[in-house]
Protein backbone atom coordinates (compact mmCIF):
# COMPACT_ATOMS: atom_id res chain seq x y z
CA UNK A 1 0.00 0.00 0.00
CA UNK A 2 2.84 2.40 0.88
CA UNK A 3 4.59 1.56 -2.35
CA UNK A 4 1.40 2.28 -4.33
CA UNK A 5 0.97 5.62 -2.58
CA UNK A 6 4.57 6.58 -3.41
CA UNK A 7 4.15 5.60 -7.07
CA UNK A 8 0.96 7.67 -7.36
CA UNK A 9 2.62 10.64 -5.64
CA UNK A 10 5.61 10.44 -7.97
CA UNK A 11 3.29 10.30 -10.97
CA UNK A 12 1.36 13.37 -9.79
CA UNK A 13 4.57 15.30 -9.20
CA UNK A 14 5.86 14.37 -12.65
CA UNK A 15 2.60 15.52 -14.23
CA UNK A 16 2.75 18.78 -12.30
CA UNK A 17 6.31 19.35 -13.50
CA UNK A 18 5.33 18.78 -17.11
CA UNK A 19 2.38 21.19 -16.86
CA UNK A 20 4.48 23.91 -15.27
CA UNK A 21 7.66 23.47 -17.33
CA UNK A 22 8.55 26.22 -19.80
CA UNK A 23 8.07 23.86 -22.75
CA UNK A 24 4.55 22.90 -21.68
CA UNK A 25 3.73 26.54 -20.88
CA UNK A 26 4.86 27.60 -24.34
CA UNK A 27 2.66 24.94 -25.92
CA UNK A 28 -0.41 26.47 -24.28
CA UNK A 29 0.62 30.08 -24.90
CA UNK A 30 -1.40 32.16 -25.47
CA UNK A 31 -4.46 30.87 -23.67
CA UNK A 32 -6.02 34.25 -22.78
CA UNK A 33 -5.96 37.95 -23.61
CA UNK A 34 -2.64 39.69 -24.20
CA UNK A 35 -2.22 43.35 -23.26
CA UNK A 36 0.05 45.43 -25.47
CA UNK A 37 0.85 48.77 -23.83
CA UNK A 38 1.71 51.85 -25.86
CA UNK A 39 3.55 54.37 -23.65
CA UNK A 40 2.29 57.31 -25.73
CA UNK A 41 -1.02 58.95 -26.59
CA UNK A 42 -3.27 57.66 -29.36
CA UNK A 43 -2.84 58.86 -32.90
CA UNK A 44 0.93 58.90 -33.39
CA UNK A 45 3.30 56.51 -35.13
CA UNK A 46 3.69 54.33 -32.03
CA UNK A 47 -0.08 53.96 -31.74
CA UNK A 48 -0.51 53.11 -35.43
CA UNK A 49 2.24 50.48 -35.41
CA UNK A 50 1.09 48.86 -32.14
CA UNK A 51 -2.54 48.59 -33.23
CA UNK A 52 -1.53 47.02 -36.53
CA UNK A 53 0.55 44.44 -34.65
CA UNK A 54 -2.23 43.77 -32.15
CA UNK A 55 -4.78 43.24 -34.89
CA UNK A 56 -2.53 40.81 -36.73
CA UNK A 57 -1.63 38.83 -33.58
CA UNK A 58 -5.33 38.54 -32.73
CA UNK A 59 -6.01 37.13 -36.18
CA UNK A 60 -3.10 34.66 -36.05
CA UNK A 61 -3.59 33.37 -32.50
CA UNK A 62 -7.32 33.73 -32.03
CA UNK A 63 -6.75 35.41 -28.67
CA UNK A 64 -7.64 39.10 -28.23
CA UNK A 65 -4.69 41.48 -28.05
CA UNK A 66 -5.84 44.50 -26.06
CA UNK A 67 -3.92 47.62 -27.06
CA UNK A 68 -3.78 50.15 -24.24
CA UNK A 69 -2.37 53.68 -24.26
CA UNK A 70 -0.57 54.71 -21.06
CA UNK A 71 1.03 58.02 -21.92
CA UNK A 72 3.14 60.27 -19.74
CA UNK A 73 6.70 61.31 -18.88
CA UNK A 74 7.98 60.69 -22.37
CA UNK A 75 7.00 57.02 -22.33
CA UNK A 76 8.24 56.25 -18.83
CA UNK A 77 4.82 55.67 -17.20
CA UNK A 78 3.74 52.97 -19.64
CA UNK A 79 7.13 51.27 -19.53
CA UNK A 80 7.09 51.23 -15.72
CA UNK A 81 3.74 49.44 -15.76
CA UNK A 82 5.20 46.66 -17.89
CA UNK A 83 8.43 46.44 -15.88
CA UNK A 84 6.41 45.42 -12.80
CA UNK A 85 3.93 43.13 -14.60
CA UNK A 86 4.03 39.32 -14.19
CA UNK A 87 6.65 37.88 -16.58
CA UNK A 88 4.25 35.49 -18.28
CA UNK A 89 4.10 36.97 -21.78
CA UNK A 90 0.62 38.41 -21.34
CA UNK A 91 1.75 41.99 -20.77
CA UNK A 92 3.93 43.48 -23.50
CA UNK A 93 5.27 46.92 -24.34
CA UNK A 94 5.75 48.59 -27.69
CA UNK A 95 9.11 50.36 -27.52
CA UNK A 96 10.70 52.81 -29.92
CA UNK A 97 13.92 54.79 -30.15
CA UNK A 98 12.62 56.92 -27.27
CA UNK A 99 13.04 53.92 -24.96
CA UNK A 100 16.82 54.03 -25.37
CA UNK A 101 16.95 57.83 -25.43
CA UNK A 102 15.18 57.96 -22.05
CA UNK A 103 17.73 55.57 -20.60
CA UNK A 104 20.48 57.97 -21.68
CA UNK A 105 19.07 61.35 -20.67
CA UNK A 106 16.71 60.81 -17.72
CA UNK A 107 18.48 60.72 -14.38
CA UNK A 108 15.70 59.32 -12.21
CA UNK A 109 14.22 56.34 -14.02
CA UNK A 110 11.92 53.95 -12.11
CA UNK A 111 13.40 50.98 -13.94
CA UNK A 112 16.54 49.75 -15.67
CA UNK A 113 15.96 49.35 -19.42
CA UNK A 114 18.59 46.60 -19.61
CA UNK A 115 17.74 44.56 -16.50
CA UNK A 116 13.98 45.02 -16.10
CA UNK A 117 12.81 44.03 -19.60
CA UNK A 118 12.99 41.02 -21.90
CA UNK A 119 13.65 41.77 -25.60
CA UNK A 120 11.01 39.95 -27.63
CA UNK A 121 10.92 41.08 -31.25
CA UNK A 122 12.13 43.85 -33.50
CA UNK A 123 9.45 45.18 -35.85
CA UNK A 124 10.63 47.94 -38.19
CA UNK A 125 12.80 50.98 -38.67
CA UNK A 126 12.26 54.29 -40.45
CA UNK A 127 14.68 57.07 -41.39
CA UNK A 128 14.33 60.59 -40.06
CA UNK A 129 14.21 63.56 -42.40
CA UNK A 130 16.25 66.74 -42.18
CA UNK A 131 13.95 69.53 -43.35
CA UNK A 132 14.79 73.21 -43.76
CA UNK A 133 12.69 76.34 -43.86
CA UNK A 134 12.31 77.77 -47.35
CA UNK A 135 13.68 81.02 -45.94
CA UNK A 136 17.03 79.39 -45.20
CA UNK A 137 19.33 79.97 -48.22
CA UNK A 138 20.25 76.32 -48.77
CA UNK A 139 19.03 73.70 -51.21
CA UNK A 140 20.92 70.66 -49.96
CA UNK A 141 22.40 69.15 -46.82
CA UNK A 142 25.89 69.90 -48.16
CA UNK A 143 24.99 73.59 -48.35
CA UNK A 144 23.44 73.44 -44.87
CA UNK A 145 26.59 71.96 -43.34
CA UNK A 146 28.77 74.51 -45.13
CA UNK A 147 26.59 77.35 -43.85
CA UNK A 148 26.61 75.94 -40.32
CA UNK A 149 30.41 75.73 -40.37
CA UNK A 150 30.67 79.33 -41.54
CA UNK A 151 28.21 80.54 -38.89
CA UNK A 152 28.80 78.52 -35.68
CA UNK A 153 25.72 78.48 -33.47
CA UNK A 154 23.68 80.68 -35.77
CA UNK A 155 21.69 77.89 -37.45
CA UNK A 156 18.70 76.95 -35.27
CA UNK A 157 16.89 73.63 -35.09
CA UNK A 158 13.43 72.96 -33.68
CA UNK A 159 12.36 70.08 -31.48
CA UNK A 160 9.17 68.88 -29.85
CA UNK A 161 10.81 69.28 -26.44
CA UNK A 162 13.87 68.66 -24.31
CA UNK A 163 15.17 65.13 -24.72
CA UNK A 164 13.02 64.41 -27.77
CA UNK A 165 14.30 62.37 -30.70
CA UNK A 166 14.27 65.63 -32.71
CA UNK A 167 16.77 67.20 -30.35
CA UNK A 168 19.14 64.32 -29.78
CA UNK A 169 19.18 63.39 -33.48
CA UNK A 170 20.03 66.96 -34.49
CA UNK A 171 22.83 66.98 -31.92
CA UNK A 172 24.15 63.67 -33.27
CA UNK A 173 24.22 65.18 -36.77
CA UNK A 174 25.99 68.29 -35.48
CA UNK A 175 28.62 66.21 -33.67
CA UNK A 176 29.20 63.97 -36.68
CA UNK A 177 29.54 66.96 -39.02
CA UNK A 178 31.63 69.03 -36.63
CA UNK A 179 29.22 71.96 -36.52
CA UNK A 180 27.44 73.91 -33.80
CA UNK A 181 23.63 74.27 -33.93
CA UNK A 182 21.30 76.10 -31.55
CA UNK A 183 18.33 74.26 -30.04
CA UNK A 184 14.86 75.84 -30.00
CA UNK A 185 12.49 73.57 -28.02
CA UNK A 186 8.71 73.64 -28.48
CA UNK A 187 5.82 72.01 -26.64
CA UNK A 188 5.11 69.44 -29.33
CA UNK A 189 5.72 68.84 -33.01
CA UNK A 190 2.88 71.03 -34.33
CA UNK A 191 4.21 74.38 -33.02
CA UNK A 192 7.72 73.38 -34.09
CA UNK A 193 6.50 72.78 -37.64
CA UNK A 194 4.53 76.02 -37.67
CA UNK A 195 7.64 78.01 -36.86
CA UNK A 196 9.67 76.07 -39.42
CA UNK A 197 7.16 76.99 -42.11
CA UNK A 198 7.14 80.57 -40.89
CA UNK A 199 10.91 80.79 -41.08
CA UNK A 200 11.32 81.45 -37.36
CA UNK A 201 13.55 78.38 -37.02
CA UNK A 202 15.93 76.98 -39.63
CA UNK A 203 15.74 73.17 -39.60
CA UNK A 204 13.79 70.30 -38.10
CA UNK A 205 14.77 66.61 -37.85
CA UNK A 206 11.62 64.52 -37.66
CA UNK A 207 9.82 61.36 -38.72
CA UNK A 208 8.91 61.09 -42.41
CA UNK A 209 5.10 61.20 -41.99
CA UNK A 210 5.28 64.39 -39.94
CA UNK A 211 6.77 66.45 -42.77
CA UNK A 212 6.24 64.34 -45.90
CA UNK A 213 3.33 66.30 -47.38
CA UNK A 214 4.98 69.61 -46.56
CA UNK A 215 8.15 68.52 -48.34
CA UNK A 216 6.30 67.09 -51.33
CA UNK A 217 4.23 70.28 -51.71
CA UNK A 218 7.29 72.51 -51.50
CA UNK A 219 6.28 74.21 -48.25
CA UNK A 220 9.54 73.02 -46.69
CA UNK A 221 12.81 71.82 -48.14
CA UNK A 222 13.69 68.14 -47.65
CA UNK A 223 17.49 68.09 -47.45
CA UNK A 224 18.45 64.54 -46.45
CA UNK A 225 17.34 61.32 -44.80
CA UNK A 226 19.35 60.00 -41.88
CA UNK A 227 19.43 56.32 -42.87
CA UNK A 228 22.17 54.56 -44.82
CA UNK A 229 19.79 54.06 -47.77
CA UNK A 230 17.40 56.49 -49.42
CA UNK A 231 13.77 56.33 -48.34
CA UNK A 232 11.27 54.77 -50.79
CA UNK A 233 8.81 57.59 -50.06
CA UNK A 234 11.42 60.21 -51.06
CA UNK A 235 13.72 58.51 -53.56
CA UNK A 236 15.18 61.80 -54.82
CA UNK A 237 16.29 62.96 -51.37
CA UNK A 238 19.90 61.94 -50.64
CA UNK A 239 21.23 60.44 -47.43
CA UNK A 240 23.50 62.30 -45.01
CA UNK A 241 26.19 59.80 -45.98
CA UNK A 242 25.90 61.08 -49.54
CA UNK A 243 25.82 64.68 -48.29
CA UNK A 244 29.14 64.88 -46.53
CA UNK A 245 28.86 62.81 -43.32
CA UNK A 246 30.44 59.45 -44.29
CA UNK A 247 28.94 56.39 -42.62
CA UNK A 248 26.08 58.26 -40.98
CA UNK A 249 23.17 55.92 -40.26
CA UNK A 250 20.29 56.74 -37.94
CA UNK A 251 16.71 55.52 -37.90
CA UNK A 252 13.76 55.54 -35.57
CA UNK A 253 12.55 52.02 -34.83
CA UNK A 254 9.89 49.93 -33.08
CA UNK A 255 9.98 46.66 -31.20
CA UNK A 256 8.26 44.59 -28.53
CA UNK A 257 9.56 43.82 -25.03
CA UNK A 258 8.13 42.17 -21.93
CA UNK A 259 9.02 42.25 -18.24
CA UNK A 260 12.28 40.64 -17.17
CA UNK A 261 12.00 36.88 -16.80
CA UNK A 262 9.57 35.95 -19.58
CA UNK A 263 10.22 32.24 -20.33
CA UNK A 264 12.51 31.69 -23.30
CA UNK A 265 10.02 29.47 -25.10
CA UNK A 266 7.31 32.12 -24.82
CA UNK A 267 9.73 34.76 -26.12
CA UNK A 268 10.59 32.52 -29.05
CA UNK A 269 6.90 31.88 -29.79
CA UNK A 270 6.22 35.63 -29.84
CA UNK A 271 9.32 36.36 -31.91
CA UNK A 272 8.35 33.78 -34.52
CA UNK A 273 4.72 34.91 -34.71
CA UNK A 274 5.62 38.59 -35.02
CA UNK A 275 8.35 37.86 -37.55
CA UNK A 276 5.95 35.83 -39.70
CA UNK A 277 3.23 38.47 -39.68
CA UNK A 278 5.57 41.27 -40.79
CA UNK A 279 5.01 40.10 -44.36
CA UNK A 280 1.22 40.48 -44.17
CA UNK A 281 -0.12 43.02 -46.70
CA UNK A 282 -2.09 44.98 -44.11
CA UNK A 283 0.80 45.37 -41.66
CA UNK A 284 3.25 46.12 -44.48
CA UNK A 285 0.92 48.90 -45.64
CA UNK A 286 0.66 50.36 -42.13
CA UNK A 287 4.44 50.40 -41.80
CA UNK A 288 4.94 51.85 -45.28
CA UNK A 289 2.59 54.71 -44.42
CA UNK A 290 4.97 55.54 -41.56
CA UNK A 291 7.94 55.46 -43.91
CA UNK A 292 9.05 52.24 -42.23
CA UNK A 293 10.35 48.91 -43.44
CA UNK A 294 9.78 45.67 -41.58
CA UNK A 295 12.83 43.88 -40.23
CA UNK A 296 13.26 40.74 -38.17
CA UNK A 297 15.82 40.05 -35.45
CA UNK A 298 16.37 37.38 -32.85
CA UNK A 299 15.63 38.49 -29.27
CA UNK A 300 19.39 38.52 -28.64
CA UNK A 301 20.04 40.75 -31.65
CA UNK A 302 17.28 43.12 -30.55
CA UNK A 303 18.74 43.30 -27.05
CA UNK A 304 22.17 44.05 -28.51
CA UNK A 305 20.67 46.83 -30.63
CA UNK A 306 19.02 48.49 -27.64
CA UNK A 307 22.24 48.38 -25.62
CA UNK A 308 24.22 49.82 -28.53
CA UNK A 309 21.64 52.58 -29.10
CA UNK A 310 21.56 53.46 -25.41
CA UNK A 311 25.32 53.87 -25.34
CA UNK A 312 25.24 56.04 -28.46
CA UNK A 313 22.69 58.37 -26.86
CA UNK A 314 24.64 58.44 -23.59
CA UNK A 315 27.65 59.69 -25.55
CA UNK A 316 25.60 62.32 -27.42
CA UNK A 317 23.82 63.49 -24.26
CA UNK A 318 27.13 63.91 -22.45
CA UNK A 319 28.74 65.90 -25.27
CA UNK A 320 25.63 68.03 -25.87
CA UNK A 321 24.86 68.40 -22.15
CA UNK A 322 21.32 66.98 -22.43
CA UNK A 323 19.65 65.65 -19.27
CA UNK A 324 16.23 65.52 -17.61
CA UNK A 325 15.82 65.25 -13.86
Amino acid sequence: MVRGFLVKTAALLAAAFVLTSPAAYAQTYPSRNITLIIPFAAGGSNDIVARAIGKELTRVWGQPVIVENRAGAGGVIGAAAVATAPPDGYTLLLVSSTFTINAAIRRNMPFDTTKDFTPVAFVARSPLLVTASNKLPVKSAKELLALAKSKPGQITYASSGLGSINQISAELIALAAGVKLTHVPYKGGAPALNDLLGGHVDIYVSSLPQVLQLAQSGQANALAVTSARRAPLLPNVPTLDESGIPGFDLASWWGIVGPAGVPTNVVNALNTAIGNMLTSPELSKSLANEGAEAETMTPQQFGDLMRKETQRWIDVARQANISIE
